[in-house]
């Protein structure tokens, strides 16, 4: 069964950067697919970014494209989301989720971890 802990969240400024990990436990990490989530106060989960098993695809919701890039280290069993040029908008719990697949899909997940608060002041 695999388990997924996200760290790294935080209180930083609009401008600022941050970096997420989300260690993966369980079966060896480079069989699942991964991807990250967050979610503001008052709406509903979103996608922000996803990652091949093999880390050569990677995707990413508009509103984040150049600012935010997903990576992973199967070697070390982490999955990172690197943040830069962070705003007021990007502030919410990050979720890290793991899937059967070579890649995320809605019919695929099968873990979330507990998430971590990004907060960006401005």
């Amino acid at each position: 069964q695999v388990q997924l802990i996200e760290s790294g969240g935080g209180l930083v400024q609009a401008g600022d950067s941050l970096t997420l990990a989300c260690a993966i436990s369980g079966r060896t990490s480079s069989a699942y697919a991964m991807g990250w989530f967050r979610q503001a106060p008052g709406k509903e989960r979103e996608f922000v970014a996803r990652i091949s098993q093999s880390g050569r695809s990677t995707n990413y919701r508009d509103s984040v494209k150049g600012r935010f890039t997903i990576s992973r280290d199967n070697a070390k069993n982490t999955v990172y989301l690197q943040m830069n040029s962070l705003k007021s908008e990007d502030t919410a719990v990050y979720y890290c989720a793991a899937g059967n697949g070579v890649i995320l899909t809605d019919s695929n997940f099968i873990a979330w971890g507990q998430g971590t608060l990004v907060t960006v002041s401005s």
